[in-house]
């Protein structure tokens, strides 16, 4: 049966099917082959996966992301960043990063950020001087902020599927976000004093002021969001839900978008997380098919025989290298349904903090998607960028490094990584 089901995943692969699919007929033609498992099993399993209440925070968060796109919701975000930071050397890269800081703390949907925040810096910053491919790689490596910095889907899906609290597991990625950004502001300045470009403009307290009333009603998203789940007025789903009515109330106060758009929008969010959702119901079949040969034990017993769990640092290395490789092929959340049950296991045999283990696994595949084949941010920047994806990675190896180092520190400091949930909710660190 194992042998049927990653010969036939592998082989759906190579001739070009979609992930989500070939893990569904992969699995589906396991359990024919293995013929003792009733083919009822695939419907009852993909209800079990889909049927989880975390799970609705996805397609809301979705709809939040494409709602401040189309809304004008991230322009008036962008005028207040370049209000903020534009007057740094450098200033139109720091826009970049603090704007997806901001759009991580509203929406969690990295493409989303990518693609909203590109269009307009991207060009704006090739027409100011800056290199191409530092623009591409500026504007991925932000937007994969969106994925660390809270609310983030990735985290909800790693929550939902490890039994933890997602509120827990926001809070975890404050810190390592915050120092991923930082560090990237500070190359941005490097690169620009090196090339004698940005401080487009002077610092105006009047201008910063301007913006911030135009910009303060979209900055309040995060508060609501983060503030709500900490002092337990509502849960991360229910939040994703308030945050979804919050944007809708903008789009209609800003005046800049019709009955007709808001439609449209709805209808584009509709196809996006319905293939979400879809890789999440053939990932919790793969994933059960492999919990039905008890493949997490035989993991966990192979790494205790060959000595791998005496080392917490070599369980953290494993961890990062595998799914290092998968992300560079593989959307974050099936790989996450897949292996969190293998990881879970590891995890609580060798007594790692889950939230620890949680955070590490979501930083790792938060450089998927910047890594090719399969890295969407780096295919969209690039594209905005008109520019070839061997240019683009070429450019993105110091965005590489940082987010490697911070990697680094999550591993070896996690009390520091964990510091804001355990003051803010030490019932559950």
């Amino acid at each position: 049966m194992l042998w049927v089901l990653f010969l036939s995943f592998i082989l759906l692969c190579l001739i070009r099917v979609p992930i989500a699919f070939a893990m569904f007929i992969s699995s589906t033609l396991a359990i024919v082959f293995e013929g003792h498992v009733p083919l009822t099993i695939v419907v009852q399993r993909i209800w079990v996966g889909l049927n989880n209440f975390p799970l609705l925070a996805v397609p809301f968060f979705m709809v939040v992301g494409q709602l401040m796109n189309e809304t004008g919701i991230s322009r008036r975000l962008i005028d207040f960043s370049d209000a903020l930071v534009g007057h740094l050397k450098g200033g139109m890269a720091h826009v970049n990063v603090v704007v997806s800081m901001i759009f991580a703390g509203i929406s969690g949907v990295s493409s989303a950020d990518t693609s909203g925040v590109g269009s307009v810096l991207i060009p704006a910053q090739v027409k100011a001087g800056y290199p191409r491919g530092f623009t591409a790689g500026i504007t991925a490596a932000s937007s994969t902020l969106g994925n660390i910095i809270p609310p983030s889907l990735m985290m909800i899906i790693y929550a939902a599927t490890a039994g933890l609290s997602v509120g827990g597991m926001f809070l975890s990625g404050i810190i390592p976000g915050v120092l991923i950004g930082t560090l990237q502001m500070g190359y941005s300045f490097f690169v620009a004093y090196r090339l004698g470009i940005g401080g487009d403009h002077k610092f105006s307290f009047k201008r910063l002021w301007k913006h911030s009333k135009l910009a303060i009603l979209a900055l309040f998203i995060p508060i609501i969001v983060i503030g709500g789940i900490i002092f337990g007025i509502f849960t991360a789903t229910e939040a994703s839900s308030i945050t979804v009515l919050y944007a809708l109330v903008l789009a209609l106060l800003y005046r800049e978008a019709s009955l007709k758009k808001i439609y449209e929008t709805f209808k584009t969010s509709l196809g996006l997380f319905s293939l979400s959702l879809f890789c999440v119901a053939a990932a919790s079949l793969w994933g059960w098919v492999l919990a039905f040969y008890n493949i997490p034990e035989m993991v966990v017993e192979f790494m205790g025989n060959a000595g791998m769990l005496d080392s917490t640092y070599l369980i953290f290395l494993t961890v990062v290298i595998i799914f290092l490789v998968i992300g560079t092929f593989m959307d974050a959340i099936p790989a996450i349904i897949i292996l969190q049950p293998i990881i879970g296991q590891i995890t609580a045999t060798a007594g790692i903090n889950p939230y620890h283990m949680g955070i590490v696994v979501v930083l790792t595949l938060a450089i998927g998607l910047i890594t090719p084949p399969y890295g969407l941010c780096l295919l969209i920047s690039a594209d905005l960028a008109e520019l070839s994806i061997a240019k683009a990675t070429r450019a993105m190896v110091p965005f590489y490094l940082i987010s490697l180092f911070v990697l680094a520190v999550a591993v070896f400091l996690p009390d520091l990584m964990l510091w804001i949930p355990r003051v803010a909710m030490p019932n559950y660190m």
